[in-house]
């Protein structure tokens, strides 16, 4: 809303000030698209656009004032609501089938996998979206009281050639906190509620539980009682086969040992 609103704004200062799109393109070194998306809301405004506008529109710094109010979203829309209901969260409890979870992901991991996006994402969009992933990852140590997390994670994300030595060492190193349990699903323990994908389920101080899936056309995040209990049985039932916390440090030391 942010983005469309100083956009319209932009398109009624150069209007008035009968300043040409191509212009301003030309003087801020954007192509006229590209302005055209910015004024449209569909691109966010950038510092340099705004000020060169300013400036050419007379607009004594109401442009430019914009700057202040712009953000670029650190998180794609579908995980938006998701994000904000795990800063709430007491407890978390997650299957993933082909990644690493991402508040146990690397940055050289959570990297590769950001810039691989299809279509894909501009240079700053990269980084905020990294930026975002690290940034959420406080919620290992730095909450009070301590969010109880626990992590079921399948075989064949730990196999991924994407996946190093460092960030299994990572795990290794977050299965330490007091607050963490992650346990590892083998291949030969795999039940057809492991193969339908990842799914999470959070429980807010308010006692109400949520729970969110994700596919590759989006995500879900739901607090019908119906979907909630679902996932819960689902996540019991995978944890219910899958190896002891013990037996997953040993089981991710021994794939170290491999690749080292």
């Amino acid at each position: 809303m942010a983005w469309r609103y100083s956009g319209n704004q932009l398109k009624r200062w150069r209007t008035k000030a009968s300043v040409s799109r191509e212009e301003l393109a030309a003087a801020s070194n954007y192509s006229p698209d590209t302005i055209k998306a910015m004024e449209q809301g569909v691109r966010m405004l950038t510092p340099r656009v705004l000020d060169v506008a300013d400036d050419m529109c007379g607009a004594e710094g109401m442009l430019s004032s914009a700057k202040d109010y712009l953000q670029r979203e650190k998180f794609p829309a579908r995980l938006q609501e998701y994000v904000e209901r795990e800063k709430e969260a007491v407890s978390r409890w997650s299957y993933d089938a082909t990644y690493i979870p991402g508040l146990l992901q690397t940055k050289d991991y959570t990297r590769t996998l950001i810039e691989n996006r299809y279509p894909p994402l501009d240079e700053e969009t990269v980084e905020e979206r990294i930026i975002g992933r690290m940034e959420r990852q406080a919620i290992l140590t730095e909450r009070k009281p301590p969010v109880a997390l626990r992590f079921a994670i399948y075989e064949a994300a730990l196999r991924s050639p994407l996946v190093d030595a460092e960030q299994l060492s990572r795990l290794l190193e977050v299965s330490r906190l007091r607050n963490v349990v992650i346990q590892v699903l083998p291949f030969v323990r795999a039940i057809p509620a492991a193969l339908l994908g990842p799914m999470v389920l959070l429980e807010t101080r308010d006692h109400e539980r949520f729970a969110y899936a994700e596919g590759q056309l989006g995500g879900l995040l739901s607090a019908d009682p119906d979907l909630v209990s679902r996932t819960a049985e689902r996540l019991s039932m995978i944890r219910a086969e899958a190896l002891s916390p013990a037996e997953s440090s040993r089981f991710i030391e021994e794939m170290v040992d491999r690749r080292e």
